[in-house]
């Protein structure tokens, strides 16, 4: 890189900071002249960067807002705070920008110098999260590796365990990464089955790219999350819609349920009504006794059956010895 490219980088990379910089100042940290500094800037200009000049004692120069983002120029601690925050996001799953902070953290991660990914990878290993509730928890580094690989139209190599609990290896051609709720559904083409797959990310580990490109194929659906859900509801017996009315306030029914699980609605201080999005019994069960609340099911009649039914299974499993002595001691 020639000395007048990476002076121009340097000088972009000050500029990123939120503050007016007197041309001296500038001029005094690139070790140039004031009016190489003047020079730079006009190059910055004619490259679409958008440098104000402000006048006076307090005046100097600053990179404003434009049409398009410039490169950004980052400090090794902030390269390292920004991957660890992406690789939260991602393991966590913020509703709505979950997708957008791995294909980020792909991006940053394949940037990185080999000494700031071993930074990032050393506070991820040593970092457990808690998640709410029994949801399973996502490695962001198969994220990124899928993410790449999406991008890249590269074949990926994975270990899998089925919902039976069954362990394979499979070699496939990733076409998306779907987020629904807290869970992460990779859509891909499974070359040894000859079709397309669902998979669990939770379920999946030692993945990585093979290095070898294909042509994308045409997914039989309309887009990826549509495949997803086409998937999911014909795996579940007959995926019902569940209204029930919950006695806690709507606000904390919501975070718990997660956006995806349907709409919550306030009923009053202390109560909510919940519309669910189309799910099996079992989930629609597990979601409404997880919420550790009491709750009145209005429909439909097949919920009803099926939460009796798991009472009943509950209270047999507590008769007896078992649950007379020391296991209902706390």
């Amino acid at each position: 890189m020639s000395a007048t490219s990476a002076r121009l980088l340097n000088l972009l990379s000050l500029l990123q900071t939120p503050r007016d910089w007197p041309g001296s100042e500038l001029a005094g940290r690139l070790g140039v002249t004031s009016r190489t500094i003047r020079r730079d800037i006009e190059r910055l200009r004619e490259l679409g960067y958008p440098v104000h000049a402000t006048m006076g004692a307090e005046g100097g120069y600053r990179l404003a807002a434009g049409a398009a983002m410039p490169p950004l120029l980052l400090e090794d601690d902030e390269a390292v705070a920004i991957a660890v925050g992406l690789r939260s996001t991602a393991g966590q799953t913020v509703d709505g920008v979950e997708e957008a902070s791995v294909r980020a953290l792909a991006k940053l991660e394949q940037v990185l110098p080999s000494r700031l990914r071993r930074r990032v990878g050393t506070l991820g290993s040593a970092t457990v999260p808690m998640p709410a509730g029994d949801e399973p928890t996502v490695d962001p580094e198969q994220l990124t590796v899928l993410a790449a690989a999406i991008t890249n139209h590269e074949r990926v190599r994975f270990r899998y365990r089925t919902g039976a609990g069954e362990h394979t290896r499979r070699l496939v051609e990733p076409h998306r990464l779907v987020a629904s709720g807290r869970r992460w559904y990779l859509v891909a083409y499974d070359n040894d089955r000859e079709d397309w797959r669902t998979f669990r990310v939770d379920r999946l580990t030692d993945a990585f790219a093979t290095g070898a490109r294909t042509a994308p194929r045409e997914l039989p659906a309309a887009d990826a999350a549509a495949y997803v859900r086409e998937r999911m509801q014909g795996m579940g017996a007959n995926p019902q819609r569940a209204v029930a009315t919950v006695y806690a306030p709507a606000a904390e029914v919501a975070a718990r349920l997660g956006g995806r699980a349907g709409e919550v609605t306030a009923l009053d201080e202390g109560s909510c009504r919940w519309h669910s999005a189309p799910d099996s019994l079992a989930w629609l069960a597990m979601r409404l006794t997880m919420l550790g609340r009491e709750f009145t099911v209005h429909g439909p009649p097949e919920l009803v059956r099926y939460l009796r039914a798991m009472g009943e299974r509950a209270l047999r499993g507590t008769e007896g010895e078992a649950g007379e002595g020391e296991a209902g001691e706390a």
